[in-house]
């Protein structure tokens, strides 16, 4: 058994399962990839890497796993199934492209999938099966997709798995913000397992934690608000996609490699002679923090259901009305992009909870008498956290309301509009 000194949990004990594990070159890569992308720009202090957070994810699972059974919880789950939940706290991020989430805002491969060789095949897959058996990278792999039906699921992929816990705890530390404060302990030892009619046994949460869960929705809208969707993290955010994503169509680099660099080594791999005009205006503006800055911004809340919403889902569509507003606006292509982040279940609140009486309810929009409604809560909270943003270089003005008419077009008049050739802000 080894120790490490971890700044946000103290010792984290580790076995020789997880020393195998952390000791594989997908695991060691994650040393590079920062938790938190490019908001090191605005948070100097985040600057913490995917590796911490897995280390911290394993460390949560085994103390999860300990309250669990001293309460009689896991009685008929094997030694060896709890490995195989700590094993995918662990390795829950090794598909995880440079900068983060960003690149999967683009269209590229989602995280989870590009984790799929990683974990069942090669060195990952080797290590489990030796220490685990034969089925064991599968097993991972489905917890790590949220598509095991183990009882433990919930620990790994969930409205309140521990992935989730660790990052808001560790970002807001490093980061330096007191917006993360989520009560760890009364959440862990509110965790119970519980059946719903119709369905097997699965993670919940008494009603005694209550309050703990409310501090993890506030966390997480506070840390959405305030660092993952400052405005200057998302310009930031939006020249490093568009960057790739020229890069990509140029053939920079191949779409189908870039999960493998760490966030310096796909930077280097980029700066090259060949690099077209406008990929190398956004990574020399990106590596100097020069950034776009905000001309247009809207929250989610006042413009309505479905308004922009291509922005968020149409890349491809998003790029070629950028093109065409820096046409029309007499700026260079790249000059002008447009934001506007979505989380699927970003503050979705899913769970079963066990009442003092013992009954077993899902917490559903419906909530109970004398608590706080948390899913409808929630829905609020998302809208007030998220803004439709319209960044351009150099602080580039734009005519708000013709850039406000384009935004409230659907996807299909949009596209004619550009098909026809017709101008968008005329």
């Amino acid at each position: 058994m080894e120790i490490l000194r971890d700044p946000l949990w103290n010792n984290i004990r580790l076995d020789p399962l997880a020393l195998a594990l952390l000791e594989t070159p997908v695991m060691q890569r994650l040393r590079y990839v920062r938790q938190l992308g490019l908001a090191f720009l605005v948070y100097p202090g985040a600057t913490h890497s995917r590796f911490e957070h897995a280390l911290g994810a394993w460390h949560l699972a085994g103390m999860a796993l300990r309250l669990l059974d001293e309460r009689g919880a896991l009685h008929g789950i094997t030694l060896r199934e709890q490995q195989v939940v700590r094993a995918a706290a662990l390795l829950h991020d090794v598909g995880h492209y440079p900068f983060s989430h960003a690149l999967e805002e683009i269209g590229v491969t989602d995280h989870e999938e590009v984790a799929r060789p990683l974990v069942t095949d090669g060195v990952i897959g080797d290590c489990l099966r030796t220490h685990l058996g034969g089925y064991a990278p599968q097993e991972v792999f489905a917890l790590i997709t949220g598509r095991s039906t183990h009882p433990l699921q919930g620990l790994i992929s969930g409205s309140i798995d521990l992935d989730k816990i660790e990052y808001l705890k560790r970002d807001a530390t490093m980061c330096g913000v007191p917006y993360g404060e989520i009560d760890v302990d009364r959440l862990l030892n509110s965790l119970v397992l519980v059946s719903l009619p119709g369905q097997g046994p699965a993670i919940g949460v008494h009603e005694k934690g209550l309050s703990a869960l409310e501090s993890l929705l506030f966390a997480k809208y506070q840390m959405y608000r305030n660092v993952y969707w400052h405005h200057a993290v998302r310009s930031a955010t939006a020249m490093y996609k568009r960057l790739v994503a020229v890069a990509i169509d140029t053939g920079a680099v191949a779409a189908d490699s870039v999960a493998r660099f760490t966030d310096e080594g796909l930077l280097v791999h980029l700066d090259t002679p060949a690099l077209v005009p406008e990929a190398r205006g956004l990574l020399d503006a990106i590596r100097i923090r020069r950034l776009h800055k905000r001309a247009y911004e809207c929250p989610a809340a006042t413009l309505g259901e479905d308004v922009g919403e291509w922005i968020a889902s149409d890349y491809r569509l998003t790029r070629r009305v950028e093109d065409a507003l820096a046409a029309e606006l007499g700026l260079a292509s790249g000059a002008v992009l447009l934001d506007y982040p979505a989380k699927t279940q970003m503050l979705g609140v899913d769970i079963p909870m066990q009442r003092r009486d013992g009954r077993v309810v899902q917490l559903t929009a419906d909530g109970w008498e004398g608590a706080l409604n948390l899913p409808r809560l929630s829905d609020e909270l998302y809208r007030s956290a998220r803004r439709l943003r319209v960044f351009t270089a150099n602080r580039a003005p734009v005519p708000e309301r013709g850039v406000l008419a384009v935004l409230r077009m659907d996807a299909g008049d949009v596209t004619r509009r550009l098909d026809t050739g017709q101008p968008l802000l005329g």
